[in-house]
């Protein structure tokens, strides 16, 4: 079953989700929403789901980043992303308590504003603390491509969207950046 994917303008987009507590965590209803989570990011596709997506305003989020997601991706590309499968995971209740100094800038989309892409700039490494499926403490370090999804999926838990970070000269719908994608990179440089 796939739910409803909430398109940006939705007020629980806007809004910080509360944190859950272990009962929550490990209680059939939050399992049966991250199993239905997953069915909706694998329908979708892609890489990362909050549950505010989804109309849940809870501090919970999926990833998988999978090889066939990328296939068609230049090699080059692929490189400079720094992108490598990410296995199904859940965070719960994350927190960012460490960003890198280097900042990297790749295009990003978003399920909740379908259609768009811009370049936004992100700090290549970070380090998360969170609680995983079953309630158990993890810590993630994460570089590339992978903490590019960690910072945009923990955005939505915390009422944000890539649009507040993104180079706005960038903003363009997915055909327009397929049609015009190095002009677009060179209109962020200037």
């Amino acid at each position: 079953m796939r739910l409803k994917l909430l398109q940006v303008g939705e007020p629980v987009l806007r809004e910080k989700a509360r944190e859950l507590s272990r009962e929550e965590i490990l209680s059939e209803r939050t399992q049966a929403l991250i199993a239905l989570m997953h069915d909706t990011l694998r329908d979708a596709p892609g890489v990362g789901l909050a549950a505010p997506q989804i109309g849940e305003g809870v501090q919970l989020a999926i990833i998988e980043d999978l090889s066939e997601y990328s296939r068609d991706l230049p090699p080059e590309e692929i490189s400079a992303r720094e992108r490598t499968p990410v296995p199904f995971h859940v965070i719960i209740n994350p927190r960012i308590v460490s960003y890198g100094e280097q900042k990297v800038e790749f295009f990003e989309g978003c399920l909740s504003l379908s259609g768009f892409m811009a370049l936004v700039p992100r700090s290549r490494e970070v380090v998360v603390e969170c609680l995983g499926e079953h309630a158990e403490p993890r810590t993630i370090r994460a570089s590339g491509w992978y903490a590019r999804i960690l910072q945009h999926e923990i955005d939505h838990l915390n009422g944000m969207i890539y649009i507040d970070r993104m180079d706005t000269r960038t903003f363009a719908s997915v055909e327009n950046y397929k049609r015009y994608g190095a002009a677009l990179n060179s209109k962020a440089q200037s």
